[in-house]
């Protein structure tokens, strides 16, 4: 039907320390051994801080998490007031990058959860469970990797260790949306002796770029002299042919570059022709189009595009809508373009891809999409002149018609979005990569 247009935090109370007592060894005190209890004074814990390289976004199969833990004993100012302050112990601290997955229950129908495997840790147990106490499914996870074994820190004495891990490129990219939500985190687990568990969770972000699980290192290279007394790293050369071949395939992906145009029309004639040079993007470039009005025969007096991500659920997981359940797709605007176009021959406009958002993917439960959403505000009348006559005998007076009757009309236009470089990706990282946690 026609319709009338017109221009237009929480804190922790600490308990209070007891008093002090001669000969008494310090013991571990505070809720999950947050805290030492000794001689008269509160002496501080085991300290550990785990930085990570802001570098460490993107996901191939040669992209290496690298993390340097540093482990600090008690303050030296608590060792002269009480020399005979002993060591801190730690038992072991290990390391696991694992992928959380969340699904909403009004969008998406799961099967029931397999309760043969609690996830349920008893506190006599050094096992470490990184996704211990989190909510959804842990769908894939790296194997644990033990950064040290009975560690012994005098106060002021500090050690760092090194960590690196493969991150694997069977899992899908880090995604939050309305019906899903894919989480990486890299968890650090470390225990005191005769105390709980303490557990550091540092999220990552991760891109993947799809089509390199199959890829063959190439064996038919060059010999080039090599010295005896130097060993060759086969991996890294590998882990480096396969980051060059990523960026060379994200490069001839994205830089071709052809004119595609689009008719537009509604039901009564042709609005206008749409332009646009390519229709794969990476994060961070500009989707650049024109729209050409004046070949049209049907008078356009306003329209607007988004640039927009679809996320779908797959058929076979979609609650149904009579059972309480939400709708299976979603869309989220990035970017909007809007413009009043009457009389307009030929106009333009550029939608920023943001950093922060996810490329377009696909796995068993859900799907994400990118596309332009146009919509378009047209005249029911046909030859429609808003504007005042050229030559008049005499002066008058001309004013615009208050009310115009128009039709409105959508159109959808599909493009790709693929992960960008790492370099790039690292810009939209928020703050410092540097973690802290008192065992």
């Amino acid at each position: 039907p026609a319709r009338r247009f017109r221009p237009e935090g929480t804190r922790r109370e600490v308990p209070p320390l007891p008093r002090p007592q001669p000969r008494t060894w310090p013991r571990p005190g505070g809720a999950g051994g947050r805290g030492l209890r000794g001689t008269g004074a509160r002496s501080a814990a085991a300290v550990p801080a785990f930085r990570l390289p802001a570098l460490q976004t993107w996901a191939l199969p040669s992209d290496t998490v690298v993390l340097n833990a540093r482990f600090l004993g008690p303050h030296p100012q608590a060792r002269p007031r009480h020399p005979s302050l002993p060591c801190e112990a730690l038992a072991w601290a290990s390391a696991q990058i694992h992928c959380q997955f969340h699904a909403s229950e009004s969008r998406v129908a799961l099967p029931p959860p397999d309760s043969s495997q609690p996830d349920v840790q008893p506190e006599s147990q050094t096992v470490l469970l990184p996704h211990r106490g989190e909510r959804g499914q842990c769908i894939l996870s790296t194997p644990p990797k033990i950064l040290f074994c009975d560690l012994r820190l005098d106060p002021g004495e500090s050690k760092s260790y090194s960590y690196s891990e493969v991150l694997p490129v069977e899992g899908p990219p880090s995604f939050r949306g309305q019906s899903v939500k894919y989480v990486y985190k890299l968890t650090i687990g470390c225990q005191r002796v005769n105390s709980p568990i303490t557990l550091l969770r540092v999220p990552l972000r991760v891109l993947v770029l799809t089509g390199l699980q199959d890829v063959r290192f190439p064996q038919d290279e060059a010999v080039a002299p090599s010295s005896p007394f130097l060993e060759e790293d086969e991996g890294g050369k590998k882990d480096s042919w396969l980051t060059e071949l990523a960026g060379e395939r994200l490069m001839a992906a994205t830089s071709c570059r052809s004119l595609h145009l689009y008719n537009i029309s509604d039901g009564r004639g042709k609005v206008g022709t749409f332009g646009i040079f390519k229709s794969v993007y990476r994060l961070g470039e500009d989707v650049v189009g024109t729209l050409n009005l004046g070949e049209g025969t049907v008078a356009c007096l306003q329209f607007s595009v988004s640039l927009q991500t679809e996320e779908r659920v797959q058929p076979e997981y979609q609650r149904r809508r009579g059972a309480g359940g939400a709708p299976s797709v979603s869309h989220i605007t990035h970017a909007r373009h809007q413009e009043s176009c009457l009389h307009t021959t030929r106009t333009s406009f550029s939608l920023p891809i943001p950093l922060s958002s996810t490329p377009g993917f696909c796995t068993a439960i859900v799907s994400l999409k990118w596309r332009l959403h146009f919509e378009f505000v047209t005249s029911r009348e046909p030859g429609l002149v808003l504007l005042p006559p050229v030559e008049q005998p005499e002066p008058a007076t001309w004013t615009g018609p208050e009310q115009v009757p128009v039709d409105t009309f959508s159109w959808d236009l599909p493009i790709k979005v693929l992960p960008t470089s790492p370099t790039l990706a690292s810009y939209a990282a928020p703050g410092p990569s540097t973690s802290t946690i008192t065992i």
